[in-house]
């Protein structure tokens, strides 16, 4: 496996990690690097409209962003949340790999149990 790409396992591992933490309010789980992004999921009754490499230059700036963070007051970077009408992206970077699932709306709670099992998952690659 390169560094871009994902296996099987991972795979799995990643959308039980998301499945596990929010169950059915998950939409979609797309997996990206600096150089390539792939979906792992998207629900059935969504369309396969969205511009995924539009989406991903956009998160790939979380690379740069959870560098400039480092050593501040703040503490470390540990996820990101994009509110929209229609649901939330959260968006969370391990190292030179990142997840963003897209999600329905839900309790606050609930995002910081995905980032949590998300982020475990891509400690580990």
């Amino acid at each position: 496996m390169s560094d871009d790409e994902l296996s099987d396992p991972l795979r799995d591992q990643l959308l039980s990690a998301a499945r596990t933490a929010i169950g059915d309010e998950l939409r979609s789980l797309t997996y990206f690097t600096e150089d390539a992004v792939e979906q792992i999921y998207l629900r059935g009754d969504l369309e396969r409209s969205a511009d995924l490499v539009g989406f991903a230059e956009r998160e790939r700036m979380g690379f740069h962003s959870k560098s400039l963070y480092r050593g501040t007051q703040l503490d470390d970077y540990q996820f990101t949340i994009r509110v929209f009408e229609r649901g939330y992206l959260t968006r969370v970077i391990a190292g030179d790999h990142g997840v963003w699932a897209t999600t329905d709306e839900m309790r606050i709670d609930r995002f910081e149990e995905l980032a949590s099992a998300l982020t475990t998952v891509l400690e580990d690659l």
